[in-house]
């Protein structure tokens, strides 16, 4: 026992000398970092110990910095110097100003865990000395104007955990090494220019959470690799090349709550293992070549919020189990060759606010019950062969900011109940129809609309005058239906193309280049009785000078008498 303490007295002893010079080393240090910033707010204001200023942690006997953390304070300036604090575990620059290539002295910081970088300007490429950061566990340069590739170097970095890369300018491929990292959870890269495959084995060593690559230049195929371990979370990778199909082992992430892939070139078909992924909120793979029907088990993904399988090459109809996503909100499959019935199980779908089933080849008729999805804002039905009226229970979908039901084969009048959805803002369009009826004077209650569009139909009647209540309105189209009668006089109707009213023989009045027969007429009233005003004015002018003459000469004539009256009695 007394040993023990006699060499903790020896080894507290000696290092008192090494503690002082490394205390201060570190302040020294400090204050020429600070300099170099041209002050550090929170650097040496209240207190001499260095230890207790913002932003900084010492560790043990407060003798080394361990944690330097000068995010968000608009700074800049050299940063080299910082490679000098040789204990540093956690350097935090990022939302900062630097610019300039990345100090290359950072790879001397040999106790490094943490850099973050993000969110400055630094330019040049990524430098090989980082390489020497041999404990380095998550590096995150996203956010920058960084070029070049990703060096080869950083394949000793054994004990990354994360690597965040994204919105640079970064070319060339992902390296293999990357899939050889037995640790690596989080990996992005997107918004750069990184070419070539995915590396086949990127995720088969490691339990991969995040994988987000969008908005590159890669193709090829999606890896099986990545679904491997069953601990995927979040997949971005939206707007590459991609080609292939959808993995089946994508089945295995029981976790995984976002896919996104949209804007490639994959086809196939959508695996039924999809139906295991219970964590999944948010399914987007529009813009490709996909395939074949919809598959009912996105139906077992009770969390799903999104499902956006837009303008690929789906047929037939739409499963009735979607109907039993109580949690979607969004519901997109436009641009493919889906038919039949808008399922009425669709209205299952208590939380929808958007449904876009636009440019497909649906019929039948509009569910009079559409409004049950009370939340509904966006009803995109345009471009089908839906039939029938348009639903008086139109007017119950309150929330609703665009309603698109062009190209169809809608008949009947345009239901007044419209006007009671004074939301409405984005677009009415009723057009390319046969519409016929009056257009309803209520939908001058819409004064949130910007654009109004019933072209192309049988419509007759004028255009109400009640329209001008649409004090939003930016464009409108009237053209190619029956209506007649002057146009109101109206902003956004006279500063409109003459095309917007083209093709109604009746119509007259600016913007067309013909007036109204009353028009004219009116014109020629007031002609005439500006001729006539005219006439009058100038008999009482002149009367009024004759008048004003007489009683001249009455007065002279009478101031003359006055006058020779004087003198004949100045005689007497």
């Amino acid at each position: 026992m007394a040993f023990l303490y006699l060499s903790f007295l020896v080894v507290g002893i000696l290092s008192g000398p090494v503690l002082v010079d490394a205390q201060l080393h570190d302040e020294a240090t400090l204050l020429a970092i600070k300099k170099e910033l041209g002050g550090v707010p929170g650097w040496g204001d209240n207190s001499t110990d260095y230890c207790n200023w913002e932003g900084i942690h010492c560790g043990f006997n407060h003798s080394f910095v361990e944690r330097l953390d000068l995010s968000r304070r608009m700074l800049r300036g050299n940063v080299t110097l910082i490679s000098n604090l040789k204990a540093l575990k956690h350097l935090d620059l990022s939302y900062n100003i630097f610019n300039g290539p990345i100090p290359s002295a950072f790879g001397n910081l040999s106790q490094l865990q943490y850099l973050d970088l993000s969110l400055n300007k630094f330019e040049g490429s990524i430098p090989l000395e980082l390489a020497g950061l041999r404990n380095l566990r998550s590096l995150n340069l996203s956010n920058n104007l960084l070029v070049g590739e990703i060096p080869q170097e950083f394949k000793v970095l054994e004990n990354l955990q994360e690597i965040q890369i994204s919105s640079n300018r970064l070319s060339g491929s992902i390296p293999h090494w990357v899939g050889h990292l037995t640790n690596l959870r989080v990996f992005t890269a997107y918004e750069n220019q990184l070419g070539g495959e995915i590396p086949d084995n990127l995720g088969s060593l490691s339990e991969l959470k995040l994988l987000n690559l969008h908005s590159n230049r890669l193709d090829g195929p999606i890896p099986k690799s990545i679904f491997g371990m069953g601990k995927l979370e979040v997949l971005v990778l939206t707007q590459n090349g991609l080609t292939g199909d959808l993995p089946e082992a994508i089945g295995k992430c029981i976790g995984l709550s976002s896919i996104r892939i949209g804007n490639n070139k994959l086809v196939g078909v959508i695996p039924r293992t999809i139906g295991n992924v219970s964590s999944l909120t948010y399914f987007e793979a529009d813009n490709n070549n996909l395939s074949g029907e919809i598959v009912s088990e996105f139906a077992q993904c009770t969390n799903l919020t999104l499902l956006n399988l837009a303008y690929n090459g789906f047929t037939g109809i739409i499963p009735p189990e979607i109907g039993q996503l109580t949690n979607l909100q969004e519901l997109i499959l436009s641009g493919n060759s889906l038919f039949g019935n808008i399922p009425t199980s669709i209205l299952g779908c208590k939380n929808l606010n958007k449904l876009d089933l636009s440019n497909n080849r649906f019929n039948g008729t509009i569910p009079n019950d559409i409004c049950n999805m009370t939340r509904l804002q966006y009803l995109l039905l345009g471009q089908n062969s839906i039939q029938g009226e348009i639903p008086h229970e139109i007017g119950d979908c309150v929330k609703l900011l665009e309603l698109q039901l062009c190209s169809n084969y809608l008949t009947g009048s345009i239901p007044p109940e419209i006007g009671r959805i004074r939301n409405l803002q984005i677009a009415l369009n009723l057009s390319f129809n046969h519409l016929h009826g009056q257009l309803p004077p209520e939908l001058g209650k819409l004064d949130k609309l910007v654009s109004l569009d019933v072209s192309s139909n049988q419509i007759s009647g004028d255009i109400p005058p009640e329209f001008k209540g649409m004090l939003s309105l930016i464009e409108v189209n009237f053209s190619n239906n029956l209506l007649a009668g002057p146009i109101p006089t109206f902003v956004p109707f006279q500063k409109s193309t003459n095309s917007s009213f083209q093709g109604n023989k009746g119509l007259c009045g600016e913007p067309l280049n013909f007036l109204c027969a009353n028009s004219i007429g009116s014109d020629q009233a007031n002609y005439h009785h500006r001729v006539s005003y005219r006439i009058i004015l100038a008999v009482i002018g002149s009367g009024l000078v004759v008048f004003v003459s007489v009683i001249m000469v009455v007065l002279l004539f009478m101031m003359r008498e006055r006058q020779e009256k004087a003198s004949k009695s100045v005689d007497i």
